[in-house]
């Protein structure tokens, strides 16, 4: 004989009869469960590779996937289409490369233009993130591997993607 535990039939106070709770609504309800269960796709875009990662779908940890190697703007974002239908992404980040000062130059004034261009043909959100010693970082954990140099040199730009997208959702998170 199966029995149910005083813990299983507890039901907070404000809970309806039919399962929802006080103040929401079936389109919040479902709303929320969207919010957990988007990914998100992290660019570390470079002037001949593109280093991509995405999260996991509740976005807390970043994957990196196959680095693209540029050849123009068409082929590009076919390429990074495809990603986006494939793992359904929902936002997008780009990284920033700021001066050492904080301040943008030329490189970062040319991601603009690329995540606003991102913006206008995905119709998502793109969000800017600061990638200042992310190459060098990612450089330092790829040494600690046993990668020879030249696997190494191919992973550098996915291991950078992904500490922008594992920064940017670590810093949306605080």
């Amino acid at each position: 004989m199966a029995t149910t535990s005083a813990y299983n039939r507890l039901v907070p106070n404000d809970q309806d009869p039919s399962g929802h709770f006080a103040g929401t609504s079936d389109r919040s309800a479902r709303e929320g469960a969207e919010r957990f269960h988007k990914r998100i796709l992290g660019l570390d875009v470079g002037a001949r590779r593109i280093g991509i990662a995405v999260s996991d779908p509740l976005g807390i940890t970043a994957q990196g996937l196959e680095t693209l190697q540029r050849r123009n703007k068409r082929t590009d974002l076919a390429a990074l289409e495809r990603v986006i239908r494939e793992f359904d992404v929902k936002e997008i980040v780009v990284g920033l490369p700021l001066r050492m000062s904080g301040l943008e130059g030329t490189q970062a004034e040319k991601m603009q233009v690329f995540a606003e261009e991102l913006r206008k043909r995905f119709r998502l959100p793109v969000h800017m993130w600061d990638e200042r010693l992310t190459s060098a970082e990612a450089n330092r954990l790829l040494r600690e591997t046993e990668l020879s140099i030249e696997k190494r040199g191919k992973a550098v730009d996915r291991m950078a993607a992904v500490l922008i997208l594992q920064g940017w959702m670590e810093g949306r998170g605080r």
